[in-house]
């Protein structure tokens, strides 16, 4: 036959050394159970890291208890009890969750994993970084992200612009290049950025550039010139900084 008593006892000091000034012996009368065998009770507070030692927690509650005669073949009487913050329904829901996991687990010593179950119950239920806190902060970073508008210049997106860009100077070239300039002899050739200028101030309503003389030859336009690339590379630094 079991000695129940010795496994009770021997339970008792292993809380003691375990939970130390959380652990204590009260009064049966204190513990709200209907029994005249000795009572503890075992302060528990949530597992939160972000409180700090100095601060006291908001919630904390009671778990009391007693062994019955058989014990641990049949589960302990228990109780919860708030100690600070604690309301009837979560008090009654956690009860009920501890006494289903002390039917559960008959023919062991259960008293520190009943304690266990419901540090992680507080835990969970009153952490004061709860998920509201979460998702709070979590809007706040997103307002704080600068959302960037328009496409973003690649080596790719330049090279389809820097097409579509010289096929249109091409255009242009074909409706402002005076048929005389096809001729003319490349020394006397337009520089790239003379064409532009002149282009941009038809372009604008301006008059006509004024013809030359008839003794001296019509220039063409140099596209090759140095003048011209360097122009490219104005025109291309004004698309990127647009982007």
């Amino acid at each position: 036959m079991p000695d129940y008593a010795q496994e009770q006892e021997m339970e008792i000091e292993a809380l003691e050394a375990i939970l130390m000034d959380d652990f204590k012996e009260i009064d049966c009368s204190e513990s709200g159970l209907s029994t005249t065998n000795r009572c503890f009770q075992i302060a528990l507070s949530p597992q939160d890291d972000d409180i700090e030692e100095s601060k006291v927690n908001p919630v904390q509650l009671a778990l009391i208890f007693s062994h019955t005669e058989k014990y641990p073949d049949e589960p302990p009487l228990l109780n919860v009890r708030s100690l600070r913050g604690m309301h009837g329904e979560d008090l009654n829901g956690l009860r009920q969750k501890l006494e289903q996991e002390a039917s559960e687990n008959l023919g062991m010593a259960m008293v520190y994993t009943l304690v266990t179950s419901a540090k992680e119950w507080l835990t969970d239920k009153f952490s004061s970084h709860d998920e509201t806190e979460d998702a709070e902060e979590e809007d706040a970073e997103k307002d704080e992200i600068i959302v960037p508008h328009g496409e973003p210049v690649t080596v790719e997106t330049f090279l389809a612009w820097r097409e579509r860009f010289e096929a249109e100077i091409a255009l242009e070239r074909a409706k402002l290049m005076p048929e005389s300039a096809l001729s003319a002899p490349k020394e006397k050739k337009l520089t790239g950025r003379q064409w532009f200028e002149s282009g941009r101030a038809a372009a604008k309503g301006a008059g006509p550039v004024a013809e030359e003389s008839e003794d001296e030859d019509e220039e063409d336009i140099d596209f090759d010139d140095e003048d011209f690339e360097d122009d490219e590379e104005d025109m291309l630094e004004h698309y990127l900084a647009k982007e």
